[in-house]
């Protein structure tokens, strides 16, 4: 209390939730009866073959399942004869480990490209360079934010954006509502559609047991229809302010004529340099490079998902990704000629800015170490799977993306929302006849789908706060595009799942 007054109530951030969910589930594994399937030749659970079992776990034992979550989370090993997770044992990586390194490695290469510049100035020359043409540079900016956020989760990142987009939009007759739905929107739809974004589909497709590159065309698709939806929908909106301003859901506030005034008569922002041309360009082969080496072309080529593998095909997972973006943000420190002080320096603290998410990613594999050795997970199973085993393929892919929109909002987090869920959904669409990447990309699309207006996210209040609009007045905007991309990921995944 401060001066009379309560404090503002704030939601708590995702690992205050997920630190109630490990206590949580470790309560109610007291209750839940521990059980097991058996297991096919590749560990997929067997239909029809669940039964009770003794658990064998002292409370001494759980409490130390609970003490231990988090380091299980990130190195725990699962033991093949007991089915035991622990930090000491033989056995498979069961936690998180190299996914968390990856997203480190990730965020020293972002954070590495930021540093250069290069970024920034290239999406201001584009803006300035369209700034006579508004629904061109409408488009255009939300067609980059949308590439960007469907391949390295592109979100906090348009905070720093709307100094430039806002005076730019009102210098060309629109409002602030079009400034602030063509970044969040932009960058929103490209994550909703994620590709090979590291944080959603990277993540999602790990605790699957799935290839980052399963699924791609699906994903390729819908980030293609809509992010074209997205794009005819704020333009449209932009249009109608443009010819009727009182249209305007936002109205204009004092000075914003003399924002949009300077923004006319503002100089060209500074030219690329080469140095910023190299980074540019680098940065994009980068992320190329690494779709090439994720998907299985075999299996894509030929629609055979057992086809053996070409010679030139990589294959490659999370430590392969992770040592390509440590040598990337190097290289990429190399070409802007940091200096050794300030590359590794910027590497350390690109490393630091993304531990959070990286912690989140632990924290949420530590609760499915201690359902694991509570032996609870096939129980969870089992009590869905007489309603899956009956369900349409189809529905069930509908289901998992319907489901998924609560757990959004209490973990806005897409990599522990991913964590936590991907190991009982997996082998449910198991159960449903569902490929396991479809899971994925429903899954992504219901954590993008409510990060795009949920309260709990900085992209969101943060974005509209520096847009200056009312978080009332960006409901009923996005409203309507809302229902329309809820229907078409349902066309979209439960099409994707009956032709599967």
């Amino acid at each position: 209390m401060s001066g009379g007054q309560g404090r503002e109530w704030r939601f708590p951030s995702a690992l205050t939730v997920l630190a109630a969910v490990t206590a949580g589930v470790w309560l109610a594994a007291f209750l839940i009866p521990p059980g097991a399937y058996e297991r096919d030749a590749d560990g997929a659970p067997i239909a029809g073959t669940y039964a009770r079992i003794d658990a064998d776990r002292t409370f001494t034992d759980r409490l130390m399942d609970l003490f231990l979550s988090p380091v299980n989370g990130l190195y725990g090993i699962l033991d093949p004869g007991t089915g035991i997770v622990g930090p000491d044992n033989t056995g498979e990586l069961f936690g998180s480990a190299g996914v968390f390194l990856f997203v480190l490695a990730i965020g020293a290469f972002v954070t590495m490209v930021f540093a250069t510049g290069a970024l920034e100035r290239a999406i201001a020359r584009l803006a300035h360079r369209l700034r006579s043409r508004g629904g061109l540079l409408v488009g255009a900016v939300m067609g980059v934010f949308a590439v960007l956020g469907s391949i390295e989760g592109f979100a906090e990142e348009t905070l720093g954006f709307y100094g430039l987009i806002v005076p730019m939009v009102l210098a060309l007759g629109y409002d602030r509502m079009t400034a602030a739905g063509a970044v969040i929107l932009g960058a929103g739809v490209g994550v909703l559609g994620s590709t090979v974004n590291p944080f959603a589909t990277g993540v999602a497709s790990s605790a699957a047991g799935v290839s980052l590159g399963d699924g791609l065309p699906l994903r390729l698709l819908m980030w293609a229809v809509l992010t074209a939806v997205t794009i005819a929908y704020v333009l449209r909106y932009a249009a109608r302010v443009r010819a009727r301003p009182e249209r305007s859901l936002t109205g204009f506030l004092p000075g914003d004529a003399e924002a949009a005034e300077r923004a006319a008569q503002d100089a060209d922002p500074e030219p690329l340099t080469a140095t910023h041309r190299v980074v540019v360009a680098f940065m994009a082969l980068v992320f190329a490079f690494m779709v090439f080496a994720v998907v299985p072309w075999a299996s894509v080529v030929t629609g055979d998902a057992a086809a053996a593998p070409y010679p030139w095909q990589l294959d490659w997972s999370f430590g392969q990704l992770s040592a390509l973006f440590v040598v990337a943000a190097i290289a990429v420190g190399l070409i802007g000629r940091m200096g050794e002080a300030r590359l590794t320096g910027t590497l350390v603290r690109g490393a630091a800015d993304f531990i959070g998410p990286a912690l989140v990613i632990v924290a949420a594999r530590g609760v499915t170490a201690i359902m694991n050795n509570a032996r609870i997970t096939d129980t969870v199973l089992h009590s869905m799977e007489a309603a899956v085993s009956g369900t349409s393929s189809a529905v069930f892919a509908v289901l998992v993306f319907a489901v998924n929109l609560p757990l959004a909002f209490l973990i806005p987090s897409t990599s522990g929302h991913s964590t936590l869920a991907m190991p009982v959904l997996a082998p449910l669409a198991h159960f449903a006849g569902v490929p396991a990447d479809i899971v994925v990309t429903a899954w992504q699309a219901a954590s993008g789908w409510m990060n795009l207006w949920v309260p709990t996210t900085a992209v969101v209040m943060g974005g509209l706060a520096l847009a200056k609009v009312g978080y009332g007045a960006y409901l009923r905007f996005v409203a309507p595009l809302l229902a329309v991309l809820f229907v078409l990921v349902c066309v979209f995944v439960g099409a994707a799942a009956a032709l599967a």
